[in-house]
């Protein structure tokens, strides 16, 4: 007998994105969105759209860990599977899924993902060795971090065949928009854990970042997305740098009750 599912969607303005990713994972027993109280597009009406066969909570965000910690015990059933909006499962991923499912041997699974950026799959730069831990049972936690944070409290991994495909890429309005977000988060986190900025910070690891994944992990072989991308993941740790150096000379680190 298959163990039931809750698959968890966290969602904050992905009324473009919302439909497909639910549909994707109408066959688990439970599919639960959690939108973000700030959420201003069609999200939630969206979803609600489904009926009795999807779940759908508007809680406070404060940040991605917090609200994925929430959401997990709030969860119906013993297995979790956590998706983003921009993800999609291919079809040997969902088969995957629920063998597994059927006799699971251990509490939390990784699976592969393919990113797709300016409407290209990239498969140098790092990027195509990508793995999250997404499959796990409900006793499992998320890091409390702001940012990047990974699921702990399993005993044992395993590994899915199959992929998430990632369209990590709407438009630069978005991704800029998401790229700062995650700087500011990463900045803050950074600072919460002690760690401070200078301007060998600030210069050379942009240029570390950017030697790494377009020189060394073959970016360059993925054309004119695979520079843009570098590009802008240099970028990404510059933002980041240059506002942890911020954060120690602002009265912002009073906000994050840093002392």
């Amino acid at each position: 007998m298959m163990e039931k599912l809750t698959v968890i969607i966290p969602a904050f303005n992905e009324e473009h994105n919302i439909k497909e990713v639910i549909e994707s994972f109408l066959w688990a027993q439970e599919v639960f969105v959690v939108v973000d109280d700030t959420s201003n597009d069609r999200t939630f009406e969206i979803a609600s759209s489904f009926g009795n066969n999807v779940r759908v909570e508007k809680h406070e965000y404060i940040y991605s860990a917090k609200q994925k910690n929430w959401a997990i015990p709030n969860s119906k059933f013993d297995w979790i599977f956590l998706m983003d909006c921009d993800e999609r499962p291919d079809e040997k991923l969902t088969k995957e899924i629920k063998r597994i499912l059927e006799n699971p041997d251990c509490d939390a699974y990784e699976v592969k993902r393919r990113n797709v950026f300016l409407g290209k799959e990239l498969k140098y730069g790092g990027l195509s060795n990508d793995k999250v831990i997404r499959l796990f049972k409900k006793y499992c936690r998320y890091e409390d971090k702001r940012v990047h944070a990974e699921i702990q409290g399993y005993k044992k991994l395993g590994s899915i065949d199959g992929y998430l495909k990632h369209y990590t890429f709407k438009n630069f309005e978005s991704y800029l928009s998401k790229l700062n977000r995650y700087a500011i988060w990463g900045a803050e986190q950074a600072y919460l854990n002690g760690q401070r900025a200078n301007l060998v910070n600030i210069v050379l690891r942009p240029i570390h970042r950017f030697l790494k994944q377009y020189i060394f992990r073959f970016g360059f072989l993925d054309g004119i997305e695979g520079a843009v991308n570098a590009l802008l993941g240099a970028y990404s740790v510059f933002l980041k740098y240059a506002i942890l150096y911020e954060l120690k000379k602002s009265k912002h680190s009073k906000s994050l009750n840093i002392k």
